[in-house]
């Protein structure tokens, strides 16, 4: 098994191998990751808000798997900050790479687009 490069905006390679280099199946998976993703960061801001470490806990949880299993490398690696911040119960931090999160999902939404 190779090391994950956090570095990078997605792992192009990990994505072809999981979808057997099919372009239209790549770009299916990564939208759905966007939505989806999207969605839990709307979840993980009230969680925050509220400050429910579970909650927190477990919506950055779910989003770096996601992230991982198809190579978006430095979002995973952002969500696991989350997820660590929120066990120590540091909410202010979370909301500030919540808010870096955001934009790291905007340059992965343009990796997809240039598939």
């Amino acid at each position: 098994m190779q090391a994950t490069d956090t570095n990078t905006v997605l792992d192009k390679n990990q994505l072809r191998d999981i979808t057997m280099d099919d372009p239209e199946l790549m770009r299916e998976i990564l939208a759905a990751l966007l939505a989806d993703t999207s969605q839990q960061m709307g979840l993980l801001d009230a969680a925050i808000r509220a400050q429910n470490v579970t909650q927190c806990m477990r919506l950055a949880h779910y989003s770096k798997g996601a992230c991982a299993n198809v190579g978006a490398n430095r979002a995973a690696g952002m969500f696991k900050q989350i997820e660590s911040k929120a066990a120590g119960g540091e909410f202010s931090e979370c909301g500030e790479s919540l808010a870096s999160l955001v934009r790291e999902m905007d340059l992965l939404r343009n990796e997809s687009a240039a598939l």
